[in-house]
């Protein structure tokens, strides 16, 4: 007979840390695109125009960004352990494509594959690990996942780099990126269902929240405009990516101009994951004590002073302060952000509201990879960081106008779909 089902990080310790674990693998499927893809294609297939580089970037997020919301949308029907295993299914042919890439064009049909792995893999370890906690310790466990996830791009974004420096582009790289796919889906075999914690949740809420209409679009609009402070979290999300796209991009490429070596551009983009990865761990507890809306808007200010930290960049030092300021940055506001979206929806519409959120958040690399291409295409790399830093200024103001406290402690009705 199963025992019966309780929320809480202790009560859950087993599955939650498995979904961690999973999630670390998640981020290293991606970490090891983060130092060498640029690279390859600039120094193997001669790739010229920064329009046409930023393509595999703009195909990462056209998939995941939709996908972030179908996966969410199925997985309050389906449940989640099958879109997770899809997931990883979809990730698995994703380094061996890159492996023999034999022109860009691979190099973006890969991504394509990568996108819709990140979209299913990742939002299931984030909606999971929210059903198993409730409400009470969200920002920790949204804190946790992400440090998971995030350590997992330092990691793989560090060793590829070294991997790259001491073997070439290809093929190490990317046999690695292989061992890492076949070793996600293979732990994600181990992980339950969790859609039962969310309905227990809905069931124990003191005034529980009428689900209101589940249909997709009623869903979209709620999030997407209808509520100002949903509405607030969305922009942030996908001006945040906006950042994370130039850390992706024109920070491996600044600096192989100014000399510097692929483990040298490794070491910075992994310190940058890491930082992000590893603050996540107090920042979500500290979202839980202090609330949601001042670690966001404090996050997109120093996203920005990071981009304009990079413009002026020609040291390492210099370099490495830009990646620990963005770091800092993005973790404060990233695990924050999809607690804020879960403060704000009901336990029964978590996995579709979670999806249009993170739809808007990752569709910022599709729009942040086309506005960056343009951007440094008319102007050198220097102002495109200067002009991504003035769109993340105002982002903050956005949320800081827009926004209302959601944390249960501080609002105990925070739900606003209701």
């Amino acid at each position: 007979m199963n025992a019966p089902i309780r929320l809480g990080l202790r009560a859950n310790a087993a599955q939650f840390a498995l979904l961690a674990l999973d999630n670390v693998f998640v981020g290293m499927l991606i970490g090891s695109e983060r130092t060498v893809v640029p690279l390859l294609g600039v120094q193997r297939f001669g790739v010229s125009s920064m329009i046409v580089l930023l393509t595999f970037v703009v195909a990462f997020g056209v998939v995941k960004g939709p996908l972030n919301l179908v996966g969410g949308h199925l997985a309050d029907r389906i449940g989640r352990r099958r879109i997770l295993l899809l997931g990883w299914c979809l990730g698995l042919p994703v380094p061996w494509l890159l492996l023999w890439a034999p022109s860009w064009a691979w190099v973006v049909a890969a991504n394509l594959l990568l996108g819709a792995n990140q979209g299913f893999a990742w939002s299931m370890t984030v909606t999971s690990k929210i059903d198993l906690v409730g409400g009470k310790q969200r920002g920790l466990a949204l804190g946790i996942n992400e440090f998971s996830g995030y350590a997992g791009v330092a990691i793989a974004s560090a060793a590829t780099g070294m991997m790259a420096a001491s073997y070439g582009l290809r093929p190490v790289p990317f046999v690695f990126a292989g061992l890492v796919a076949i070793a996600g889906l293979s732990i994600a075999l181990f992980i339950r269902e969790t859609r039962p914690f969310a309905h227990l949740e809905h069931r124990q809420a003191d005034r529980p929240a009428r689900p209101g209409s589940s249909g997709i679009g009623s869903v979209f609009a709620d999030v997407t405009w209808r509520y100002a402070t949903l509405r607030a979290c969305c922009q942030a999300g996908a001006l945040n990516k906006f950042s994370d796209t130039a850390v992706w991009v024109l920070v491996p490429l600044a600096m192989a101009a100014q000399g510097f070596r692929v483990a040298t551009i490794g070491a910075v983009a992994g310190l940058y994951a890491l930082v992000w990865g590893v603050a996540q761990l107090g920042t979500g507890a500290l979202s839980d004590r202090i609330g949601r809306k001042k670690p966001i808007v404090a996050g997109l200010m120093l996203d920005a002073a990071g981009l304009a930290l990079a413009a002026t960049a020609h040291t390492l030092a210099a370099w490495f302060s830009a990646g620990i300021t963005m770091g800092i940055g993005t973790a404060l506001l990233y695990p924050v952000l999809l607690a804020a979206v879960s403060d704000a929806t009901p336990p029964m519409r978590r996995g579709a509201s979670l999806g249009v959120y993170r739809l808007w958040r990752d569709g910022g690399y599709a729009i942040g990879g086309i506005v960056i291409g343009l951007l440094a295409s008319r102007l050198n790399i220097d102002a495109s960081f200067f002009t991504l830093a003035i769109a993340l200024f105002v982002s903050a103001a956005l949320a800081a106008w827009w926004m209302r406290e959601t944390h249960p402690r501080t609002t105990p009705s925070a739900a606003v779909l209701q």
